[in-house]
Parts: structure tokens; sequence; C-alpha cells
């Protein structure tokens, strides 16, 4: 169901709803962002388990990122410089030395053209649409890109992510979901059971930027190669005053499961699948306490390692002209 709840800089805004029989899920073409997911727990009770604004228009600036895509390039990039086929290229700087998810006018806060409605037996989704010009935010090249949404009768939600370019430019695309599987019952995730396919992790620096290392997380208080509670070890990084930390994916290239996070008071269950190589785990560490609490609720960020272009060591990010743009990530939700 797609309906028309204003118009803004020209364009219409769009409010779309995908539903099943047992989930419901929001999605605005401001930011093509996931607004509101409705899921049971294990008595019936359909609550929204994802954090986002009561009103569209604070999507306009949504700093927090609540649900959106983000790019061009999502995580960061150090000083929002690298150098692309020996030229140097210098991004925005928005996150303090740094360039972060697209930068100050990125993927988030443009309005996509909503370009297919899908509805067929077992599926229902949308396909969203935004031409990111050569020059914008100090990318190179004309990038098109594609978001498809679809939810399938047995509780999966599929993201789809295609583009194309006219110039050889970086591309990492992402969906910024927050997760509260207590659909925000419980004001913290500390009692979430979170499990990571993935035996290493990104170092970072002082800048929140890679500095090339691959660290095995076993003994640290990064592993959850086990299922383990997040609140266990959420303190361990002062910093960071949470995690805030790009996992390296076991089964990289090919859909494989991620990551499982379970509630265990309500039993909901979320089971992230990506071919992505990484997917950042981050706690809401800076929240405030306005709609949300710091550590209110985790994003799992399916994504290219940050700062890929300034690592030759790391899977490149640079997609080039003739070539297609291709990444899948799978939501499966359930209960236990």
């Amino acid at each position: 169901m797609l309906s028309v709840l204003s118009t803004s800089y020209g364009k219409d805004l769009y409010l779309i709803t995908l539903k099943n029989d047992q989930i419901i899920i929001n999605i605005t073409n401001l930011g093509c962002t996931v607004t509101a997911i409705y899921t049971p727990d294990s008595s019936g009770v359909m609550k929204n388990i994802v954090a986002g604004f009561r009103n569209l228009s604070f999507y306009e600036q949504n700093d927090a990122y609540f649900g959106c895509v983000v790019g061009r390039y999502a995580n960061r990039i150090a000083g929002g410089k690298f150098t692309l086929a020996g030229q140097p290229v210098q991004l925005s700087v928005n996150d303090g030395t740094n360039h972060l998810h697209g930068g100050f006018e990125g993927f988030h806060k443009k309005i996509w053209s909503v370009v297919a409605e899908i509805r067929e037996e077992n599926r229902v989704g949308v396909v969203m649409e935004y031409l990111s010009k050569d020059g914008e935010e100090g990318y190179p090249g004309n990038l098109l890109v594609q978001v498809r949404y679809t939810l399938d009768n047995t509780g999966k939600l599929s993201v789809r992510y295609t583009g194309h370019t006219d110039k050889p430019t970086p591309v990492n695309l992402t969906n910024h979901s927050y997760f509260n599987l207590s659909g925000f019952e419980q004001e913290l995730i500390t009692g979430h059971l979170l499990q990571i396919n993935a035996s290493h992790y990104t170092g970072k620096n002082d800048h929140n930027v890679p500095d090339g290392s691959v660290i095995e997380v076993e003994g640290t208080a990064l592993d959850f190669q086990q299922p383990k509670r997040i609140g266990d070890d959420i303190d361990q990084f002062p910093n960071d005053k949470g995690f805030d930390h790009n996992y390296v994916l076991n089964s990289a290239g090919e859909i494989a499961e991620a990551a499982v996070l379970y509630e265990p008071v309500t039993g909901r269950e979320l089971r992230v699948f990506t071919d992505q190589p990484g997917m950042q785990l981050y706690t809401a560490n800076w929240w405030l306490g306005g709609l949300y609490p710091k550590h209110g609720a985790v994003a799992l960020e399916t994504q290219a390692f940050p700062d890929s272009p300034n690592h030759p060591s790391f899977p490149s990010t640079i997609l080039h002209p003739g070539e297609v743009y291709e990444k899948h990530t799978i939501y499966a939700f359930g209960v236990r």
C-alpha cells in the first residue's frame, strides 16, 4: 500500500506499507527509510521493534540515521580523502576529521523516486531509485542506485542494492535500522543475546577508522561467536561508550548468516543474512535520552569495511563503468 503524504522539494513524499499475516513494515521514500517494523512476540503481541520518529517530517534531518539507507559510503573514510586512479579525491568532512555515511547531505536526506511496487502471491515490495550526481559531497561520477525492499510470507525482509556509474567511484550502501526486540518495553538492549558469525574484526585508531589490522575476537570483549548478552562487555570501550566495531564476517561473498539477535523476555528473534564482507555492531552509544536512551537499540549494519579506499588489503569498494554494484541483506523475523 502506497500513500502520498505531502510534496517536498517538488517531489511526493510517500509512506509505503508492506505486510503479511504476521509482520507490518512501514517505509518512506525520504531517505529510503524503514520507519517501523511490527512483529509479534511469543504471545502474539505486536510491537514496533525499530527506532524512529512519529512525524515523518523529522526524517529530513535524521542525524541519528534511523532506519535509512546511507551512502554513497556507509561508515567512515579517514580525512574524507583517498586516491583513485592516481588522482586525489576530497570528500566532505562531517564527523570530526572523517567523512561519515555519505556526508552532510547523504542518501538518508534525499527524496527517492518510487519506481515500482511488487505485488505477488508470496511477497510484496517496493523499488526506489536515486541518482547521485557527479561531485555530490565530493564523489566522482553519476551514480544511479536502486533499493528493492520485499517482504515474503515466511517473515523475511529482503533488501537488494544495485548501482551503476559513469566514472570509477567508491560505493558502500547499508540500511541503518536500530533494533530493540522488546518493542522498547525494555529501555535498553543490554539484555539481548547476540551472536555474530565472525572470528575477526578490523582494528581502529583514535579517530575511529581502521588502522589496517585484522584482529581475532577470541578471548576479547568483542567475541560474540557464541550467544552473549550485549551488556556483558559493553563497558569495555570507554572511548566509544559501547560497541562500535566492524566485524569481518566468516562467509563474505555469498548470502550467509551474519548474526542472530534474541530478546529472551518476548521471545523475538532476528537473523541477519548478507553477502557483504563486514557488519558494524553499534549500540547507540551517543543517544542522549531524548527519544531513546543510550544503548536503547542496536544497529547491525551489513557493509564493506570502513575506509576501504585507503586500505588495498581490504575488499575493494570501487565501482567502475560497465560494472553493476549488487549487494543483498535479509532480515528474518521470528520467535522462539
